[in-house]
């Protein structure tokens, strides 16, 4: 099972920084795609993406696959992605592992799934297909949530360490969704990366969060916390290195302070990366 090499340290892209990446190439050593933003024929979103990509290494991100869905496999997304992939050559794909609709409905958010044998067994399934559809094995990323089920026989780091080994797939994981999840429901987040299998993980999310006192929302519109900082640390001492990036979708700030918050990873993984090499000399 040989992973994806690492990309290094990249970013999200966004319209907004269109015009700052084409004109002056900045230090970023790739860039995610929101797949959907790009499933068309051609028009100046191709047109833009074609002159990125001769730059830039890509990896293509999902947000409406609705894998854990009952609905069945929406063919003609997936041709449409399909071709995408083939027509820009990602380093891989990836999606969440979640439902965003079912019956004709479209929720337009990353709905959570129940930690059961049953729905283990669905998720697992269903990405076998896509991933037969493709040609290629995707990524599945963890998402943040707000409620739990009564119906759960397990945990979540359980859960997605056996459908990633059920599955044969990739694990992206979103190190503030993590830490969004565990305030939520009370859980340690070390727990959650210790248990999981370094072989099947291939990026890291890093975003944002609002703090609600009682509660965390997964915004992706407010620098990464210290909190997650923190736990990102804790991330690359276990998985390192792998592809990493920031994620914005909101309240979008210059793009010199992204670049600098994107600096601030590359130490972090320095450090850390130097902390391992000398504990074991």
């Amino acid at each position: 099972m040989q992973k994806p090499p690492p990309l290094g340290f990249g970013l999200g892209l966004r319209p907004v920084y269109y015009q700052d990446i084409l004109e002056t190439k900045p230090p970023v050593d790739w860039l995610e795609v929101i797949s959907e933003n790009f499933m068309v024929d051609g028009g100046s979103p191709i047109a833009t993406l074609e002159r990125i990509r001769a730059d830039y290494p890509i990896v293509l991100h999902g947000v409406s696959m609705s894998i854990a869905s009952t609905a069945p496999l929406d063919f003609d997304y997936l041709t449409a992605l399909k071709g995408l992939a083939d027509r820009f050559q990602p380093a891989f794909v990836s999606d969440h592992l979640c439902w965003t609709g079912v019956h004709g409905v479209n929720l337009h958010d990353l709905m959570p799934v129940p930690y059961t044998a049953e729905a283990l067994d669905h998720v697992a399934r269903r990405i076998g297909q896509v991933q037969d559809f493709l040609g290629r094995r995707i990524a599945i990323e963890n998402v943040s949530s707000y409620v739990t089920f009564a119906e759960s026989e397990m945990d979540e780091w359980t859960f997605v360490k056996a459908l990633a080994e059920r599955a044969d797939c990739w694990l992206l994981l979103d190190v503030n969704n993590i830490f969004v999840s565990a305030f939520n429901h009370d859980f340690e987040p070390r727990q959650f990366i210790d248990s999981i299998d370094a072989r099947r993980i291939v990026q890291f999310h890093l975003a944002g969060h609002a703090d609600h006192g009682t509660h965390k929302i997964d915004t992706h519109d407010e620098p990464v916390s210290p909190e997650v900082w923190a736990l990102f640390a804790e991330a690359w001492r276990r998985f390192g290195p792998v592809s990493v990036m920031i994620e914005r979708d909101d309240k979008f700030p210059p793009f010199a302070e992204l670049l600098a918050e994107l600096d601030h990873a590359r130490r972090i993984a320095i450090e850390v990366s130097a902390a391992k090499i000398g504990a074991a000399a």
